[in-house]
């Protein structure tokens, strides 16, 4: 997928992170600085961003546990999509990215699934 797809993605997780800190009582503009959108870009587009080098690889077919032995290091957003996953349960918020993301790593489901599912949700009126 190319460049149109990553901004729709990183645009798309800027707007789930906005709904996880409201739960928490934070302010959306809060996220709209370094520790948000900073983050939030550079991880998904440097070259040295150990979570966007896991998802590479789970985009050309290496297993989980394959590719966190690739990456070598550790890969926070494993255990941070498990924790969004309790989260989405607990305050019945959904958040569509953060559950393909999920899917895929603790159930098996395919990056190509997950693309598929995101891509053919309705589209909805969205307010924080």
């Amino acid at each position: 997928m190319g460049n149109n797809a990553r901004a729709g993605l990183i645009t798309r997780g800027l707007y789930e992170m906005t709904k996880v800190a409201k739960i928490f009582g934070g302010r959306p503009q809060t996220l709209y600085g370094l520790s948000g959108m900073g983050d939030l870009v550079l991880t998904a587009t440097g070259e040295l961003s150990r979570n966007r080098k896991f998802g590479f690889l789970l985009g050309k077919g290496f297993s989980v546990e394959k590719a966190l032995k690739e990456v070598g290091q550790v890969v926070e957003g494993v255990k941070t999509v498990k924790a969004l996953k309790k989260l989405m349960e607990k305050n019945d918020v959904e958040l569509p990215i953060s559950e393909v993301v999920y899917r895929v790593v603790y159930k098996g489901f395919s990056p190509k699934e997950a693309v598929k599912v995101l891509m053919s949700r309705q589209p909805q009126k969205e307010l924080l």
